[in-house]
C-alpha cells in the first residue's frame, strides 16, 4: 500500500521505506473455501450485509464513518497509526461525498501534523511519536493536491486552492525526474538517483490533468506523457505490472522486488492500483494500458491479494483492491458487466473482512469507475487521443 518498501542505501532511507508488504499482508485473511466467489470470511466482521450492492456513495460514507477520527484517518487494522496516503484517500473520499465539514477536518489535521517545510506530507504519524517518518510519498502528495484544488474550485475556498497548488509545485520540484522516455514521478525525494525507483501505481493521469488545469504548469503534461510511456514499457516486459520497477536514464525498465529481503517480483498491493489510475484517464491510449491486463486477470474468478507477473496466486490472502483493480481493467476493455460484477466482489470482500486499505479502494474504485467527480473520465469515456 503506500509502500515506500524499496530499500535505498542510507539508514534514513531504510527507515523511510520499510513498510508495506508484511504489514499489508497481516491485515487480510485467507478466504473461505465455502464461499469461492464472494471471497469472504465464513463469519462477517462488518455490520454491513455482504451482498455486494452498496453504492459508491454508501462505500464512501462507510469508510469515513469507520476510519476517520477527528480528521485523522486511522489504520485500525495496522496498529492505529496514520500515513499520508490515508489522509489523501480521506480527502478524495470526503470531497467525492460532498462532505465539506469532514474534508475540512481531515485537511486541518493533515496540515497541523504532517505538512512539512517542503510543502509535502510526512509519510507516517503515530500517537506515541508524532511524525515517525518525515520522508514523503508522492502518491499521497499527488492525491492530496488533487483533492485540494478540486475542493477549492467546488467550494470556492481559496485556502484549499492555494494549498493544492503549493503542494503540486512541490511534487514537480522534488518528486519527479527526467528520462529519455520523459518526465516520471518518483516515489519520493529519497529516490532521486539513477536508476530511479518507480511504482507505476503512483502515476495518475487524471490527477495530472486536474493539476495542469489548476496551475497552468506545462510540467504536468510532460509528467502525464512520461508516466504513460514508462507504464507502457513496464507492461511490455510482463503480463501484469510489478509493484516496483527501476527506470534507467535511457528509459529502459526492469521489474524489481519490493525489498531486499523478498526476492519475489509481484503484482500486489501497490501494482493493483495501476489499472484504477489508468482506467479513469481521459485518453483512450491511457485506458488501453489498464485494459491490457484484463486477459491475464480473467484466468480465475477468485483473485488473491498478490499474484506473480503471469497471474498465478502466491498467497491465500485477499483484498477488496484485487477486485476493484480487475473491475477497472474490465471497464477500460469495454466489459462493463464484468466490471460491475467485480465491484460487487470488492464490496463483499470489504464487508466480510474490513481493512483500511481494502475499504479505501473499494470506495475509491467505485467512485472512479462510476462518476467523474474526481476529475477523471472512467465512466464518461474521455477523448480518443
Amino acid at each position: 500500500m503506500t509502500r515506500r518498501n524499496w530499500i535505498p542505501i542510507t539508514a534514513v532511507g531504510v527507515a523511510a521505506v520499510l513498510v508495506a508488504g508484511g504489514i499489508a499482508v497481516a491485515a487480510v485473511h485467507p478466504w473461505s473455501a465455502s464461499e469461492p466467489d464472494a471471497g469472504g470470511a465464513s463469519t462477517p466482521t462488518s455490520t454491513t450485509p455482504p451482498d455486494g450492492n452498496r453504492s459508491a456513495a454508501q462505500l464512501r460514507t462507510d469508510f469515513l464513518d469507520r476510519y476517520v477520527q477527528d480528521g485523522r484517518v486511522v489504520r485500525l487494522d495496522q496498529g492505529n497509526d496514520t500515513v499520508s496516503e490515508g489522509q489523501a484517500y480521506g480527502l478524495l473520499i470526503a470531497y467525492a461525498a460532498g462532505d465539506e465539514q469532514r474534508f475540512g477536518e481531515i485537511w486541518s489535521w493533515t496540515k497541523r501534523h504532517m505538512l512539512t517545510d517542503d510543502s509535502l506530507l510526512a509519510w507516517r504519524w503515530t500517537k506515541e511519536d508524532g511524525v515517525a517518518d518525515e520522508q514523503s510519498a508522492s502518491d499521497a502528495d499527488l492525491d492530496a493536491a488533487r483533492a485540494l484544488v478540486l475542493a477549492g474550485a467546488k467550494w470556492q475556498d481559496e485556502t484549499y486552492t492555494k494549498a493544492g497548488k503549493t503542494m503540486a509545485r512541490a511534487v514537480l520540484d522534488h518528486e519527479t525526474a527526467t528520462t529519455d522516455l520523459g518526465r516520471i514521478l518518483l516515489p519520493g525525494p529519497w529516490a532521486d538517483s539513477e536508476p530511479y525507483r518507480y511504482d507505476a501505481s503512483y502515476a495518475s493521469p487524471a490527477a495530472y490533468r486536474v493539476l495542469a488545469k489548476a496551475t497552468g504548469d506545462a510540467r504536468w503534461t510532460e509528467l502525464e506523457q512520461g508516466s504513460s510511456a514508462v507504464t507502457a514499457a513496464v507492461l511490455e516486459k510482463t503480463d501484469l505490472p510489478s509493484d516496483w520497477s527501476q527506470v534507467h536514464a535511457d528509459g529502459s525498465v526492469d521489474p524489481m522486488p519490493a525489498t531486499g529481503s523478498d526476492a519475489r517480483v509481484l503484482y500486489g498491493y501497490d501494482a493493483m492500483r495501476m489499472p484504477l489510475r489508468y482506467a479513469e484517464a481521459c485518453t483512450a491510449s491511457d485506458r488501453s494500458l489498464a485494459a491490457s491486463i484484463a486477459p491475464t486477470l480473467r484466468r480465475t474468478t477468485q483473485l488473491a491479494a498478490q499474484l506473480d507477473l503471469g497471474g498465478t496466486a502466491v498467497t491465500g490472502d485477499r483484498s477488496a483492491l484485487a477486485y476493484s483493480a480487475r473491475a477497472a481493467a474490465e471497464q477500460a476493455a469495454g466489459a462493463t458487466g464484468a466490471a460491475t460484477a467485480d465491484l460487487q466482489r470488492a464490496d463483499r470482500t470489504a464487508a466480510t473482512t474490513p481493512t483500511y486499505y481494502g475499504d479505501a479502494w473499494a470506495a475509491l474504485g467505485a467512485t472512479m469507475l462510476t462518476s467523474d467527480v474526481l476529475g477523471g473520465c472512467g465512466t464518461a469515456g474521455g477523448s480518443t487521443s
